[in-house]
């Protein structure tokens, strides 16, 4: 990229503050134009039966749980941003183990992948994109406060899966927003 998409000023590559990456930044305007692929990269950690959620800090859905999840960058594979978003946001090292669902967000122009995941320690504690985080039984999953669809639709494949003793790859599209 040479010039700025919002006022047309030439850009320069710098780690904005903040930040850990080098982006192309607008010096006339501000705009940070970030190049990450969109892709939604996570896992259903687990630990001794038991689904680790994370109440987002963050919007979209700030005060929603969900499972630790984010942005994939590049130079990473599928599997890597899975793990390092578990380190961010929960502060828990996982165990990827085998692709869990892949949901198409066509509204958001979004891809959410999610993995199965082990937590060999339980211990967890909120990164600075999360309000708290908690180890839950199935049946304690707060269905109704639960941030996106994706996850809703990844948790209870995982619980079907684990129930029948199987692990498949599950595949779906939404196209509505939250309202």
């Amino acid at each position: 990229m040479n010039f700025c998409s919002q006022c047309g000023a030439r850009l320069t590559v710098r780690v904005p503050p903040g930040d850990h990456l080098p982006r192309y930044v607008c010096d006339a305007c501000g705009v940070i134009h970030y190049q990450n692929p969109r892709l939604i990269v996570g896992c259903v950690p687990e630990h001794d039966g038991r689904i680790l959620l994370c109440r987002r800090a963050i919007e979209p859905r700030r005060g929603f749980w969900t499972v630790p999840a984010g942005f994939m960058e590049n130079g990473e594979t599928l599997q890597q941003a899975a793990a390092r978003e578990s380190r961010e946001e929960a502060l828990v090292e996982v165990e990827i183990g085998s692709l869990l669902s892949v949901v198409h967000v066509l509204h958001a122009q979004q891809v959410h992948v999610f993995f199965r995941a082990t937590m060999p320690k339980g211990e967890h504690g909120a990164g600075p994109e999360s309000l708290e985080t908690a180890l839950v039984r199935p049946e304690d999953i707060p269905w109704t406060d639960l941030a996106f669809p994706s996850t809703e639709f990844s948790l209870r494949r995982f619980l079907e899966d684990r129930a029948a003793g199987r692990e498949v790859h599950h595949f779906t599209a939404l196209a509505r927003r939250l309202s």
